[in-house]
């Protein structure tokens, strides 16, 4: 199997009031996850602010989370270039600083054809030793995967999974579950697990929400692998109003932050524009939805 499966979640990029880096609230972020027995950790995802990040912080981001798994579990970057080249830059040296598998977008600014989307991959994949996952995600790219050409990019050597963030997640999961014939490539839900269990059981082994409720979601997860259907599906329809809550745009990242503060995991919530930090009545009606999950503001 793939090195990335199970609950990955996508680690936030925690900031002190000034806006730099806070690598202690980010350390402590790790802890939590690794104490609520996630499967791996992913940064420099949409989740982590990375398109706010610079160079040196997402390499800097990348070696702290790597020196506090120590090995535990696999450590994935995200890989969004705009290029070829540049992808390759950056799966280099996310590379070097330790990753063990690339998150990869296909480039967006200028959208590929099919032809140049299997050419990308293949010259990514072929840039370094770390195994690659294709992020299918046209929300944020423009950019259509089917699931034929899906099919296509998991027989490229070093393509090992996909990341199915393209609505309806469900539908398709099944798709590319069918499409691909190779029984070790592994597909994974994104939006914030929002479908997870639909996407589990229509073929997904993972999924990677962000990263403030992974001690919430762990025994779902493992209610559903034990045969428990019904108590899982209770269990997320229980934690399904701050999953969403989550999921809402130019907010999502300002959410993902109150919680951690909540939880007293970060000192600070700050983000970095563009997102935006949350009004009065969107905090209000977050920790409405917090308060039966037992979490309360400090």
């Amino acid at each position: 199997m793939p090195l990335v499966h199970g609950l990955a979640p996508i680690l936030a990029t925690p900031f002190h009031s000034d806006g730099s880096l806070d690598l202690p609230s980010l350390r402590r972020v790790v802890e939590f996850n690794l104490l609520s027995g996630v499967d791996g950790l992913a940064v420099s995802g949409m989740a982590s602010e990375t398109f706010a990040l610079t160079a040196d912080e997402r390499a800097r981001v990348l070696r702290e989370v790597v020196d506090v798994v120590a090995g535990a579990v696999p450590v994935i970057a995200g890989v969004n270039a705009t290029s070829t080249t540049t992808a390759m830059e950056q799966a280099r040296g996310a590379s070097d600083d330790g990753a063990a598998a690339l998150m990869v977008l296909p480039p967006y600014m200028v959208k590929p054809t099919p032809a140049q989307v299997l050419d990308f991959y293949r010259e990514v994949a072929a840039a370094t030793e770390c195994e690659v996952m294709v992020q299918d995600a046209p929300g944020v790219t423009g950019v259509t995967l089917t699931p034929a050409a899906i099919a296509e990019l998991s027989l490229i050597p070093g393509v090992t999974s996909v990341k199915v963030e393209a609505p309806p997640t469900p539908a398709k999961t099944t798709a590319v579950h069918e499409a691909v014939n190779n029984e070790e490539f592994t597909i994974l839900g994104g939006l914030n697990a929002q479908f997870c269990l639909d996407e589990y059981a229509r073929g997904a082994r993972g999924t990677m929400p962000a990263c403030e409720f992974p001690d919430l979601l762990r025994p779902i997860l493992d209610a559903w692998s034990a045969g428990r259907r019904r108590e899982a599906r209770e269990g997320l329809a229980h934690l399904l109003p701050l999953v969403t809550h989550g999921l809402q745009q130019g907010w999502a990242w300002a959410v993902h932050k109150e919680v951690l503060w909540a939880r007293g995991l970060i000192s600070d919530t700050t983000v970095r524009s563009p997102a935006r930090p949350l009004d009065t009545p969107t905090r209000t009606a977050l920790y409405e939805v917090l308060a039966p999950l037992g979490i309360a503001a400090p």
